[in-house]
């Protein structure tokens, strides 16, 4: 690791004493870990439903900014700049996202006299315009893609054509993959620059929109820099970020499995000149496309980037702490050749989402949450940090509509690329995730497959190989689980009894039939039954299997069970008839059916309901139109995403139940649909 060494001019060095993290999440956690390790005092910000998250609980200060959007709190300038004052705090650092790329706040904090932990208001604003950004790599020699502001329609179809497709549209503002669109035909241009265009604008408050060639095989491709206020400027080589989904990067890793080191000369070069260019200091990224051993400009990232846990890992910096550093006016402590490559590191991005619909947003309480132990090198080599896990979330944690839905960043590192992964899919699967639909089966099967061990990660990865995108049960996984539920159930019951508690629940001084639950598990059935041996052991029948267990401990959510000699220890929680557990494959759910059926049927809605939980930005119909399957009906937004609502058939619109600006929830019912009486 890089080591700090003595300046020669300690006047111009102004220690920060209070900081202020204008995040939330895991970001806002992250850099308090590194100011409180550096000494400095921390002020956490929050909106109302964060008041009880984590990175609130762990600074020292937190203050309240009243509201539940990110317009109303984190993207609201005054107050952050009042929580600033109010808290004296001497800095401010921004994360990612939110504030953090944009010049006027950047310009509004140094002005209040308060320490910008960030590049300069001027280099921010250079690159918040990807257009204008195109433009100065241009002038600076970095390669780039032609591209053009999109105006009228007639004009954008000329260029499309002239261009060549498949093309990307592209927001000029903002970036995090939102308010972009590929367009593989022409029949499909108008309706994406409409969507890409009001995406934008809702992300960003700016439409203004750009087109260009997409390379659709190639490699998303990012060098990290760092510049001091000295003039001194490295490179911390590439990271690959090729595997996405909706644009937005889900695994990254360093280095790249594609780069050799002539590629990586002339990258490294290249973002060198990018940020020369425009003046750079504290930490940015460079992004490139990379086809084959030619590489184009895409933007740089005027902040820290989410992935720069695999950076920290192959350099052994702390990137965090560099940017404070920097911000101080401290000179960097080393130089480009005092810099290497140890190992590989990958990362995974866990999100609150359903990658069987979509990749939609699923917020909800997470009801269970566990990290496993971080691996460590079993000889204490420095140069591994095994396993890292930098999370947003706790038991209890509530993942809210109105923000991005990543619960956590799971990070492995090993001496070859190969161990990475190994140590990434087990880091994820042994991770206790539960009551919360989520990515994280999809993540494990993506770094499984072939495609992915090889090193063949392109851009268009996910569609090509497709992933499985649910883990696929055990029929020997579902009945332990099945198993492990009873035998909580009943120690549980045996534990409220009035009278002889310590006499197992079922037991009998006869020979008594088998006990009999039914569960619902992945929507399948599974019936466990038992019985108690006057040996106190249970004997067990499920799915035509029959099994003597032992049972060590139950009662207390820990299950502790042997199977006919082999012995395996299980987390059940119980939430009304929702069973959670964890054992020694994974998480897993389990439905408990009631003894007696309800006779009762209710009444079911026909129509179309709500994918997700969100706000209605556009009705396209009306009532009694006439609409062909496929056809536009709505549109929703939840978490700064669309969602478009189409007609499953040929019919008449009969009913719509919203209107544009109503909040819905998942499964409430927006528009119904009749057959077409006149085919």
């Amino acid at each position: 690791m890089a080591h700090v060494r003595k300046k020669d001019n300690q006047s111009s060095i102004k220690p920060i004493s209070r900081l202020l993290i204008a995040n939330r999440g895991e970001i806002a956690r992250r850099i308090n870990r590194t100011a409180q390790y550096m000494g400095i005092s921390t002020v956490a910000i929050y909106a109302d439903g964060d008041v009880d998250a984590p990175f609130v609980h762990e600074a020292d200060f937190a203050i309240a900014l009243r509201g539940e959007t990110s317009l109303d709190t984190y993207l609201n300038t005054e107050k952050v700049l009042e929580a600033c004052k109010a808290s004296e705090a001497d800095a401010i650092h921004p994360g990612y996202g939110f504030l953090s790329e944009n010049s006027g706040f950047a310009e509004a904090v140094s002005i209040a006299g308060i320490v910008w932990i960030g590049p300069s208001p001027e280099a921010i604003a250079s690159m918040g315009d990807k257009l204008s950004a195109k433009r100065l790599m241009e002038e600076a020699e970095v390669p780039t893609l032609p591209a053009r502001q999109i105006l009228e329609m007639e004009t954008t179809i000329a260029l499309a054509e002239e261009i060549g497709y498949p093309v990307l549209i592209k927001a000029s503002a903002g970036g995090g993959g939102r308010g972009m669109r590929v367009v593989e035909k022409p029949e499909d241009l108008g309706g994406a620059i409409e969507a890409a265009r009001r995406e934008a604008l809702s992300a960003f408050g700016n439409d203004t929109l750009f087109i260009e060639h997409w390379l659709a095989a190639s490699r998303h491709v990012e060098i990290q820099i760092l510049g001091d206020r000295h003039g001194n400027l490295v490179h911390c080589f590439e990271r690959e970020c090729s595997i996405q989904r909706r644009h937005q990067k889900i695994i990254e890793e360093a280095p790249s499995p594609a780069v050799d080191e002539d590629i990586r000369c002339r990258m490294g070069e290249a973002a060198l000149k990018a940020a020369r260019k425009i003046g750079y200091s504290s930490a940015g990224t460079v992004e490139f496309l990379l086809s084959g051993s030619d590489f184009y400009f895409l933007e740089v990232n005027t902040r820290l980037q989410v992935e720069h846990p695999v950076t920290e890992a192959i350099t052994g910096l702390d990137l965090v702490r560099e940017q404070i550093r920097i911000a101080e006016g401290e000179t960097l402590s080393f130089k480009q050749e005092d810099l290497s490559i140890r190992g590989h590191a990958i990362e995974a991005r866990l999100y609150a989402e359903d990658p069987e619909n979509n990749f939609l947003p699923s917020p909800g309480k997470l009801l269970a949450w566990q990290e496993p132990t971080p691996v460590t090198a079993a000889n204490s080599n420095p140069n591994e940090i095994g396993t890292r896990i930098d999370s947003g979330v706790e038991t209890g944690s509530e993942v809210n509509m109105n923000f991005d839905p990543m619960l956590a960043k799971f990070i492995a590192h090993a001496a070859t690329r190969r161990e990475a992964i190994i140590r990434l899919s087990r880091l994820l699967e042994r991770t206790r995730i539960q009551g919360i639909t989520n990515n994280r089966d999809f993540l494990v099967a993506t770094l499984r497959t072939p495609e992915f061990i090889s090193g063949a990660t392109t851009t268009d990865f996910i569609e090509k190989v497709n992933p499985a995108r649910k883990r696929e049960l055990s029929k020997k996984e579902c009945i332990e689980a099945g198993i492990a539920v009873v035998m909580e159930a009943q120690a549980q019951q045996c534990a409220s009894a009035r009278v002889l508690k310590s006499v197992p629940s079922g037991w009998r001084n006869t020979v008594m039939p088998f006990e009999k639950h039914e569960f619902l598990v992945s929507e399948k059935p599974l019936i466990v039954e038992y019985r108690i041996d006057r040996s106190g052991k249970f004997r067990v029948r499920c799915e035509e299997e029959e099994l003597l267990v032992t049972v060590y401990q139950a009662g207390r959510g820990k299950v502790d069970l042997e199977f006919n000699n082999r012995r395996s220890t299980f987390f059940v929680d119980r939430h009304a008839r929702r069973w959670l557990v964890n054992g020694p494959h994974g998480d897993l759910e389990l439905f408990q059916l009631p003894r007696f059926a309800d006779t009762k049927q209710a009444d079911a809605e026909r129509g179309l309901i709500a994918p997700m939980p969100g706000v209605v930005v556009s009705t396209e119909v009306q009532a009694g139109d006439t609409v062909k399957k496929g056809q536009l009906l709505m549109v929703l937004e939840a978490m700064k995403m669309e969602h478009r609502i189409t007609a499953p058939r040929d019919g008449i619109v009969s009913e719509i139940h919203v209107v544009t600006g109503d909040q819905v929830g998942n499964g409430a019912l927006l528009v119904r649909l009749a057959e077409d009486s006149r085919d």
